[in-house]
Formats: structure tokens, C-alpha cells, sequence
């Protein structure tokens, strides 16, 4: 009782602003900073039940808003593993989010602490942390009021990165297991990422220097420190010149540049004064999405993005297998969404002769869907993405026998990886260095790469409608189911286009749906995109 009364006194402190719903997604909960008081006390009440349910495991909160404007932020759990929140718990964190009332709130409480069976005297353990917008420290000293209430034990490490707050929960549950990630600290992350990183590399050479563009956000600083813990280029390391990384004005995080910018508007950053083939990359906010470009010597802009990345992974991990003699053991297979390129389903189904799974929109799907694999590979074309080795994946690759050098060469690659890849999400810094490995063993620049195959033209069309609800997609969202006859219309657009392709979905923040169209030119992209979204429109009313 005494519990709940410390919830409801603190709670007051807190309210939730009127007329406001909040909806728990994939990225958590994300709005202005000055609307999140309350939503950030009821997620850390979450997190104490959500620790207590799983026997004391220890959960991540991280407060964030990656890729948005400053005065945006945001907060989502962790679970155990250093994966996203087991989907049920989202509807939870919704309600908790949503009571009107301080009253409300503790009775929507008591309630899932008795739904759940939650064992009041089992101790809950919490870690948090902060990107680099200047609302963080207040929204964690509003988590901290709910983490005290709840009697939980916590620990505050400060400025992360979103992956290295996922590692780091990963590696306080596994500490002392059979699958031991890590030491659970930032340092531990930087001496694993270098550690594997000289390991993967088999004494090849780094070719030239990557510049990195880190959104002017918590990457930066974060990367410099895995600098330092790398060798230097003078010693054979690899040569990162960091860009973007003005911390100190606060304005400046995701100002016309990071990975969504560069991925929205496809260009460089206007500060970007990269000469010609000069491999470049963009982070994003909170450093979990990364994108590639490079201009091609007659200065055209070039973007290679998370469908690239996924292919060029995939590839890699496939020859690896089959050059360490075990390619009959290990399957690899790509995930991808309906936005991936249809010219990389092709090049991966074709030429790497791997298999493709499509999942609807959203990080946690694709990462379920990878772990169906031995080796799962998934990036969204936005640049977030990892890889996922099976614990089947891992013993073979600890146990196995080489019977050559040149197998035993491949396996001491492969084994790399595993540490080098950070599996619990998708880590910009982590998939940085692992894009590196890839070339300097490949002997490739950016012209070799994106030479791997040619995307066909694609455009997305935002188009608003009175209701998005009535928008129901099927198979994976690259089909509507209503409303009625659409899908047929969509169809019959479709087949009039060479290489076409197109599909409708809602957004899942506005009355509003995207239609993504393919087509063999642009000019005819953009004709079936328009009839895709005339009567899209025609629909919506």
C-alpha cells in the first residue's frame, strides 16, 4: 500500500497533459520534450514491473529522439537481451501512458501488476541513459522519481548511444552464462569493437580514409572514444575523419545533415567538401542508423544505403561460410521490407542465390524474422539494421575443425564478426566498421560497390486522406485488403509498367499514406506513382 501511495503522491507531480493520446511504437514514445513529464514516470513504473515479471533482469531505458529536431525527445525500453520490448508490453506502456488521472494510474497499476503476477518483493533493476539534447537530464530526473518509488535499483550511465545502452543490458544478463556478451560498461563496448576489428581484418590493409558525418548528435563524441581505443592509421588502422559533431549547440543535432537527411534528400550534407570517390557515411541522431555515399567522378551524388549495406553483409558472410567449409551448415538468409529496392531482391535472390524474407515496416519484425536463420541479415533502407547469428550459428562456429588454412583463415573472419556485430540492434558505429572490414578485404572502393547492381527509380508519395484507418494492408503491407477493389486498381496501374511495382500503406502517425512506386525509368516511376496516388486519394475521400 505504502507503494502505490508514493506512486500517486509522485505521480501529481507529473500530470498528463490534457487532450493529449500517446501511443507506444517502435521507436517508444516520441513528441516534444515538454510533453513527455508524465510519459516518462509511467514508462519508468513500466520498467519496475517489467523488471519484477522477468525475475529480477535488468532493463535498459533510453531517452531519445534519434533522427528528429532538437526540441523533440523521446523514451523506449530495452528488454533483457538488449532487444526491443516484447510487443504485448507496448499495449501496456499505452494504457499506463494514457490514464487521465493520477487515480486512474495507480489503479491501471495495481491492475497489471495482478494480470502479470508480478511478485511485488522481487527486486527490479534498471539502467538508463541520454543522448545529447539538452531535456535529457530533467526527463531523468523524472524516471529517477519512478524508479525511487518503485524501490528499484538503477544505475545512470549517462551519455550513449541507443546501441551501446542495448549492449550494455545485454551484458549484465548474460555476465557469467555460457553466452557471456560482454564487459557491461562503455569502455568494455570500445574494447570489444577494437578487439574484434583487428581480429576480422586477418592483417589486410584499410584502403584511403571514410569520412563520417555524426548528425552534430551523441555519435560523435562516442566515436572519437572508439578512435582512440583503434590503432592508429600510421600503424595500419583505419583512418575515420569525423565530421558533424558540434555537441556544444544544441540547435545544430540533425541540422541538414545525418543519415535521414542525406537519405531524404539524397545528397551529401552542405558541409560536406568530399573529393570525388571519397567513401563518406552519415549517422543518425542517437548513432543506430548509418548510410553510405560517395560522388562518382563526374561529382554525381551516390547513395548506398541500407539495402547496400544488407547485400554487401550478405555476400561477405556467404563467401566466408563457404570458404571456412561450411556452407552446407550454415544458412544465411536477408531480411528486407517492402521498401528494400527490387533490383536488391533480385541481386540477393539471383546472384547471391540466398534466400529473402519481407516483413512488414519496422525494426522488430525484421530482427524476429532474422533470427528464423542461422546467420540473418537485416537492414531497412534507412540504414538501421544488424546481423543475427543463431546460438545453433555459434557453437559451429567455436567448434568446427578447419581442414585447411585457407578454411581456417575464412572461420577466424567469421569468428570476428560474431563479436564485431553488435546483435542486439542496430548499431551505426558497429555496422561502420563491419561495411570497412568488408571492402579492405574485397580490395573495393564505393564505385565497386555500388557497381554490384543498379537500382531501379523509385519514388514516395505522402498522400493525405480523412481516415488512414480504413487503409488494412496484407502480406507483409505490400497489398491492401481494404478497402474493397483498391488493391485490383493498384494491380492494373501496376502491370502497365515495365519492372513496375507499387503498394499503399498508412502511416502510422497521421491521416495520411505513403505509396512507394518502382518502375524501369524514372519518368515512368513518377507516372505510376501519381495514378497510385490518385486513387489512393479517390479512396480516402
Amino acid at each position: 500500500m505504502a507503494e502505490i501511495d508514493g506512486i500517486r503522491t509522485a505521480s501529481a507531480k507529473f500530470p498528463k497533459p490534457v487532450d493529449k493520446k500517446f501511443q507506444y511504437g517502435t521507436a517508444g514514445f516520441r513528441m516534444k520534450a515538454n510533453l513527455l513529464d508524465s510519459v516518462v514516470y509511467r514508462v519508468g513504473l513500466l520498467a519496475a514491473l517489467r523488471s519484477r515479471k522477468l525475475n529480477g533482469q535488468t532493463i535498459g531505458v533510453m531517452i531519445t529522439a534519434s533522427h528528429n529536431p532538437p526540441d523533440d525527445n523521446g523514451v523506449k525500453l530495452v528488454d533483457p537481451m538488449g532487444e526491443m520490448l516484447e510487443e504485448s508490453w507496448e499495449a501496456y506502456a499505452t494504457t499506463l501512458a494514457n490514464a487521465p488521472s493520477d487515480a486512474d494510474l495507480v489503479n491501471a497499476y495495481a491492475k497489471l501488476t495482478d494480470e502479470c503476477q508480478i511478485r511485488g518483493e522481487t527486486k527490479a533493476n534498471v539502467i538508463f541513459a541520454r543522448d545529447t539534447r539538452p531535456s535529457g537530464a530533467h526527463l531523468i530526473s523524472v524516471l529517477i522519481e519512478a524508479l525511487k518509488v518503485t524501490k528499484t535499483d538503477y544505475a545512470d550511465y549517462k551519455l550513449l548511444t541507443t546501441p551501446q545502452l542495448h549492449y550494455i543490458t545485454r551484458c549484465l544478463n548474460t555476465k557469467g552464462g555460457p553466452y557471456e556478451y560482454g564487459e557491461p560498461s562503455e569502455q568494455g563496448y570500445y574494447n570489444k569493437m577494437s578487439t574484434s576489428l583487428r581480429a576480422a581484418m586477418q592483417s589486410r590493409q584499410f584502403h584511403g580514409s571514410v569520412i563520417v558525418d555524426c548528425a552534430n548528435g551523441i555519435g560523435g563524441p562516442k566515436l572519437r572514444e572508439l578512435v582512440k581505443n583503434m590503432s592508429a592509421p600510421s600503424d595500419g588502422g583505419l583512418d575515420i575523419r569525423i565530421v558533424n559533431d558540434n555537441v556544444i549547440e544544441p540547435g545544430q543535432l540533425n541540422h541538414q545533415c545525418g543519415a535521414d537527411f542525406v537519405k531524404t534528400n539524397q545528397r551529401a550534407p552542405p558541409s560536406s567538401h568530399a573529393a570525388p570517390l571519397t567513401r563518406c557515411a552519415s549517422l543518425d541522431g542517437d548513432a543506430d542508423r548509418i548510410v553510405y555515399y560517395f560522388n562518382d567522378s563526374d561529382g554525381a551524388f551516390r547513395l548506398l544505403d541500407g539495402d547496400r549495406i544488407a547485400t554487401l553483409a550478405a555476400s561477405f558472410i556467404g563467401d566466408l561460410a563457404r570458404s571456412a567449409g561450411l556452407g552446407e551448415k550454415l544458412k544465411v538468409g536477408v531480411v528486407q521490407t517492402a521498401y528494400a529496392n527490387g533490383a536488391s531482391t533480385a541481386y540477393v535472390t539471383q546472384d547471391l542465390r540466398l534466400p529473402v524474407v519481407c516483413t512488414a515496416t519496422g525494426v522488430k519484425h525484421l530482427h524476429h524474422a532474422a533470427t528464423k536463420f542461422d546467420v540473418g541479415v537485416y537492414f531497412e533502407a534507412n540504414g538501421h539494421g544488424t546481423v543475427v547469428f543463431s546460438d545453433l550459428a555459434l557453437k559451429r562456429l567455436g567448434k568446427y575443425e578447419p581442414k585447411s588454412p585457407a578454411q581456417s583463415s575464412a572461420l577466424e573472419t567469421l569468428r570476428a564478426l560474431t563479436a564485431l556485430i553488435n546483435q542486439t540492434v542496430g548499431d551505426a558505429l558497429s555496422d561502420l566498421l563491419l561495411v570497412e572490414v568488408i571492402l579492405a578485404h574485397k580490395g573495393w572502393g564505393p564505385k565497386e560497390w555500388d557497381l554490384t547492381y543498379t537500382d531501379l527509380p523509385n519514388r514516395l508519395v505522402r498522400v493525405e486522406v480523412v481516415d488512414r484507418s480504413i487503409f488494412k494492408a496484407v502480406d507483409a503491407e505490400r497489398k491492401l485488403e481494404s478497402p474493397p477493389g483498391v488493391q485490383a486498381q493498384i494491380g492494373a496501374a501496376v502491370g502497365k509498367f515495365k519492372n513496375g511495382r507499387s503498394f499503399a500503406r498508412a502511416s502510422g502517425t497521421e491521416d495520411a499514406v505513403r505509396v512507394y512506386a518502382e518502375a524501369a525509368t524514372r519518368s515512368e516511376t513518377e507516372d505510376l506513382a501519381q495514378k497510385v496516388a490518385t486513387i489512393v486519394r479517390q479512396a480516402g475521400g
